[in-house]
């Protein structure tokens, strides 16, 4: 278990808070597994009914913790050993509703975990971004089929291949946020929904999200995501992308064929 994932239940709802706010909440292995710890607890427990991502501090999350990244890049450690794919297979499992506040920024799965959530809220002046290829890697989350779905292909190719942000004013008008309101205002509108959720009938909600997703498709979909993504931390490219990253400089990538 780690301390920066803390896991409250009251009124039928589950509170996931990410709370490395020192790190702008960058997920590292044991937060993965403890976020999919968390809602596989969700799922189990009668008295959950809907479940609350949110975040501590200036960010709802900067992403994967780049350490991670780098350790698989230099071989220190395994691809299998990475952790997210538990909490992206748990995301594409789950079958009580799910609510997202997101405020600042929003980078990587940040963005894609937002596919699996049935209402997110946004603060309009997050920023959310997903520069998987900026890494020299491939987007994860099922997100290279959901968000394209969502926001169509050439929004979701700018927003991965060219790795353009966008604020939480036009994350709602193109759909992936029900609404975006003042950052002071996001958790507890989020809150209010969830507990709003809390209160139908659980029958229902379940059968009704899972009319609206393919989850076998979905969690297919991220297990090919997830082998791709490994291979591609251990090309050139990710390492020189890692490296630049860490020297704080703009990656070359111009003599390395691919």
């Amino acid at each position: 278990m780690t301390d920066h994932v803390r896991v409250t239940v009251a009124d039928n709802v589950m509170r996931i808070t990410l709370a490395r706010p020192e790190k702008k909440n960058a997920l590292t292995n044991a937060m993965y597994v403890a976020l999919a710890e968390a809602l596989a607890r969700a799922e189990s427990e009668p008295t959950v009914r809907a479940v609350l991502i949110e975040a501590e501090g200036d960010a709802f999350t900067a992403g994967n913790d780049l350490a991670d990244f780098a350790a698989v890049a230099s071989g220190a450690m395994a691809r299998d050993e990475m952790k997210a794919f538990l909490f992206l297979q748990a995301l594409a499992r789950g079958q009580k509703p799910y609510v997202a506040a997101v405020h600042g920024l929003a980078v990587g799965i940040g963005v894609t975990l937002l596919m699996h959530c049935d209402l997110v809220y946004v603060a309009e002046d997050a920023k959310l971004s997903t520069p998987f290829v900026n890494l020299a890697v491939v987007p994860e989350a099922a997100s290279s089929w959901l968000l394209p779905a969502c926001i169509g292909h050439a929004r979701a190719f700018a927003m991965f291949a060219l790795g353009e942000s966008i604020d939480g004013r036009t994350a709602a008008s193109i759909g992936i946020a029900n609404a975006a309101l003042p950052a002071a205002e996001v958790r507890a509108k989020a809150l209010a929904a969830a507990k709003k959720l809390a209160a139908k009938p659980i029958g229902a909600l379940q059968a009704t999200k899972k009319l609206m997703r393919d989850t076998a498709a979905i969690s297919a979909l991220i297990a090919r995501e997830s082998e791709i993504f490994g291979a591609r931390l251990q090309t050139a490219e990710a390492a020189e992308a890692l490296r630049a990253f860490a020297e704080k400089r703009p990656p070359d990538f111009s003599k390395i064929s691919g």
